[in-house]
């Protein structure tokens, strides 16, 4: 029995400050954010889509609305699936990197020593994919989730070691990483950008 699992990162924010906003509320997408949104929801309109997990931040949830409606569909709400932790809420790149007080911070580059481990972020994002599989099994589902999240769980499942350079990260904005199962076994990862193509290391994406 075939599931397809699309883990799908949110779309653009507006973020006219480039804060590094994580997980604060408040971060809502933008103009581009909600038409690439909608791009991917009718991509997705004639599509077996069973069910529609989102992240609970605003970004998330807004991304996933327009595709859960035009399946008639209730967003359901998964805290595995929400940003990583990180250090540096609240900052731009430059003072996060720039200023003496938080270098220490940036001691481990591997772990990250600055936010949630690599490790636990790809456990969580399997458990909500596992969790997604079994809902949907033999359909199609969404989960709506964030750049870094579901990065870590390609390279995870990919068996490639988790720290790496976020500036060669492929997953743009409102892509879709789906994940192909014959009953519980994953057999393919397919990556695709149905909004186009974007800067992995645009603050603010």
């Amino acid at each position: 029995m075939k599931t397809i699992v699309h883990m799908m990162r949110h779309g653009e924010v507006y973020n006219p400050d480039g804060i590094l906003y994580g997980r604060l509320p408040g971060f809502r997408l933008s103009d581009v954010g909600r038409a690439q949104a909608q791009t991917v929801a009718d991509v997705l309109a004639d599509h077996d889509i069973a069910a529609v997990f989102a992240s609970p931040l605003q970004r998330a949830q807004e991304t996933a609305t327009p595709i859960a409606a035009s399946h008639g569909l209730e967003i359901i709400t998964n805290d595995d699936l929400i940003e990583s932790e990180n250090q540096f809420e609240g900052l731009k790149v430059g003072d996060a990197i720039a200023k003496p007080r938080h270098w220490a911070k940036l001691r481990n580059p591997m772990t990250p020593s600055w936010g949630e481990p690599y490790l636990h972020i790809a456990h969580r994002m399997l458990a909500a994919a596992n969790l997604a599989r079994d809902t949907a099994e033999g359909h199609e589902v969404v989960c709506v989730s964030h750049q870094l999240p579901v990065y870590t769980l390609r390279r995870f499942l990919e068996g490639k070691r988790l720290w790496h350079d976020p500036r060669l990260r492929q997953c743009s904005l409102a892509s879709l990483t789906s994940l192909i199962y014959s009953g519980d076994e994953l057999v393919d990862i397919v990556y695709s950008e149905p909004a186009g193509a974007s800067d992995p290391s645009v603050t603010g994406a």
